[in-house]
């Protein structure tokens, strides 16, 4: 499928998803959002497809944030509406996806990007990349699940002084606060990137997507992360991947999982 703002690749098992905007450092409108949304799931039912990585064009921008200019003018409810309806489309889709997704962060991830930053599985950055919600600077707060996700990744303090300043952090600084898991040249990035995604590909896909649903369960209001995990583990066992898993590890092989 073509698209107007994004590029999509798959190889060897992995899909990388490139935010094209040069010109506008990748900027997140309605369109790419929805475009964003729509190259995800095609990837997620892909079968072939293992790890999604997920970037920017250029060595300036992962994303530099949202689109101002499209919703300068909204009214609350609109408001209410945009929010909503970006978290519903890509922001908690991509949190839930089964299939695993890596940031790639290759420069200023800064308001809605560092919040698709956030919604990956887990990110890695460029050690010339800045991060921050710098939302209130603008009069409005994070929309995209911000306000939630960072104290989840950093603690409350610190994403509260980081909101509350609309300040950036260097990559370092990330790492350190655990908001990112690696940091390297932007050279390597996305190489790092693909090495990791290369594990991940040789183990099951099947149990990799049940340790997600496990995981995000112990952060979701009303839900007992626990009895998540005793119910995905008993699942497991009723896979072929299970079957697979254990044969091969009895007979002294290397398994080869079906996905199933």
């Amino acid at each position: 499928m073509s698209y107007n703002n994004i590029l999509s690749e798959e190889n060897n098992g992995i899909t990388t998803i490139t935010i094209n905007r040069p010109k506008k450092l990748n900027a997140l409108n309605k369109e790419t959002i929805s475009e964003l949304h729509e190259a995800f799931r095609e990837a997620d039912l892909d079968k072939n497809v293992k790890v999604i990585i997920v970037t920017g064009s250029g060595e300036k921008a992962f994303v530099a944030g949202a689109d101002i200019s499209e919703f300068a003018n909204y009214n609350i409810e609109e408001g209410k509406m945009l929010a909503a309806k970006g978290q519903e489309l890509l922001f908690n889709f991509i949190e839930n996806l089964s299939t695993p997704v890596i940031a790639a962060i290759n420069g200023f991830a800064l308001g809605g990007g560092l919040e698709l930053a956030m919604a990956c599985h887990f990110r890695a950055a460029s050690d010339n990349a800045k991060m921050g919600l710098p939302e209130v600077s603008l009069g409005v707060i994070p929309g995209y699940g911000g306000t939630q996700r960072l104290p989840q990744l950093i603690g409350k303090g610190k994403a509260m002084e980081l909101i509350m300043t609309a300040g950036m952090i260097d990559a370092n600084k990330a790492l350190n606060d655990g908001l990112v898991n690696h940091v390297t040249t932007l050279e390597e990035l996305l190489p790092l990137c693909e090495k990791i995604a290369g594990k991940i590909s040789r183990n099951s896909s099947v149990a990799i997507s049940a340790a997600i649903r496990a995981i995000n369960a112990n952060f979701k209001d009303g839900i007992n992360g626990f009895d998540t995990e005793i119910q995905e583990f008993g699942n497991c066992f009723g896979s072929e991947d299970f079957a697979e898993g254990t044969t091969a590890f009895l007979e002294k092989r290397k398994a080869n999982f079906p996905g199933e």
